[in-house]
């Protein structure tokens, strides 16, 4: 039996996402005033995938807890639905997003705790694209407006040289997103493995 419960320690770590979110909003920095704000930084968008990951997870337990034993095929469809949103939230976002930040721990746990079922490779990467090139706009949509570059190295490369790291970057999340495809698959496949060792019957 786990020394704390799977659903108390999702709870705790999305308190201290909305506390993190709430401290980083409290600060009162240059940037944050300038055009878009917080919502510039990837770490920031990072801290709100994050918090809205774990928010599912939570909600998923109270929709498990309340359905089980119910019978209620409409309340079991509606779990369903939540329990594909939030597979489909760690893999495309939380795991890629958040391996460049120091919340990969709490990611790990969470995969280690909880099978999720990864969407399909070609609508995980195409989402994952999706999610790096609308950021890559969005940062390149905020030096247009505000003629400053959200990261100051971008401002001392060339045009080619912005293209080429645009471009490994969204290498880099494809890459990231298989890593954890293959991590969550690693890890459950073992588990598998174990339980099954456990069900062998004992030679004497």
């Amino acid at each position: 039996m786990a020394l704390v419960p799977c659903q108390v320690l999702r709870v705790a770590i999305l308190l201290s996402y909305c506390s993190i979110l709430c401290n980083y909003k409290a600060i009162e920095m240059p940037s944050h005033q300038t055009y878009g704000g917080s919502w510039k930084f990837l770490t920031f968008i990072d801290l709100v995938i994050q918090a809205v990951f774990f928010g599912i997870c939570v909600l998923t337990d109270l929709s498990s807890l309340l359905t089980r034993g119910s019978g209620n095929q409409e309340q079991e469809r509606q779990l369903k639905k939540l329990i594909s949103l939030r597979d489909w939230m760690l893999a495309v976002l939380a795991f890629p997003v958040g391996v460049h930040t120091t919340v990969l721990p709490f990611i790990l746990i969470e995969m280690r705790t909880s099978h999720h079922q990864y969407p399909s490779r070609s609508s995980g990467l195409a989402a994952i694209c999706t999610f790096s090139v609308g950021y890559i706009l969005w940062v390149c949509w905020v030096h247009h407006v505000t003629g400053m570059w959200v990261y100051p190295f971008l401002e001392h490369i060339g045009p080619g040289a912005r293209i080429i790291f645009f471009g490994s970057t969204t290498i880099l999340m494809n890459f990231l997103y298989l890593l954890g495809e293959v991590l969550n698959n690693y890890i459950w496949d073992t588990q598998r493995s174990m339980e099954q060792e456990k069900e062998k019957p004992k030679v004497e």
